[in-house]
């Protein structure tokens, strides 16, 4: 298999043949896994995550109007804050969401991130009147395994809007925390950590279109 049982996400799973699909489920019964959505780990103490959320089959729901994608930020950061002891990077984009923080609450935060789910999908069916519709497909959580990992990733977030070609530059996009970032660390030494540990194809294979 190309990708790891426990990467499998809805849109993996339309491109695989039937055999694989076969393979993954069967794989997934005999890990205890959830047969089709991502698992989430027991973890211990405090530790670095990547989370990445996205509307379902990619539809830019999050990215209906600015006001809309504005909101949401500001809830995202306040949930993840809330349950975070520090919040590294986010990026919200038209189809979905990338934060990267630290917290040894990770399964409280991905229960409060359902809720968030929960309530704006309800407010934005309500005014895109299309009650019934459904908005996200869940929430993935990554561990950091090395400061090399958590400093690609941190570059893979920033970069997010830039690599779906939302904007040209980092700062050009206005719901992420690129512009905070340069101004925090500057864009010589922001220079220096992209170079050190590049992106390169991080994220290809779970990553919203």
């Amino acid at each position: 298999m190309p990708l790891g049982v426990s990467s499998i996400t809805m849109y993996n799973w339309r491109k695989l043949s039937e055999d694989d699909r076969e393979y993954v489920l069967n794989e997934r019964k005999a890990r205890q896994f959830p047969w089709h959505a991502p698992p989430h780990f027991k973890y211990e103490g405090e530790k670095s995550f990547i989370i990445t959320a996205a509307c379902f089959e990619h539809k830019p729901i999050i990215g209906a109007s600015s006001e809309r994608m504005a909101a949401f930020e500001a809830d995202l950061l306040k949930v993840s804050q809330r349950f975070s002891t520090c919040v590294f990077a986010w990026c919200v984009l038209p189809n979905h969401y990338h934060l990267l923080l630290r917290t040894a609450r990770i399964a409280e935060l991905l229960k409060r991130l359902g809720k968030l789910h929960g309530s704006s999908s309800f407010s934005w069916n309500g005014k895109d009147g299309t009650r019934g519709r459904k908005v996200w497909y869940r929430a993935v959580e990554r561990s950091m395994r090395s400061e090399r990992h958590f400093f690609a990733s941190l570059n893979y977030v920033n970069n997010n809007a830039v690599k779906h070609g939302y904007a040209e530059k980092w700062q050009d996009w206005p719901y992420s925390s690129a512009k905070h970032y340069l101004d925090s660390v500057g864009s010589e030494r922001a220079s220096d950590i992209w170079r050190q540990y590049p992106v390169l194809d991080y994220g290809k294979d779970w990553d919203p279109a």
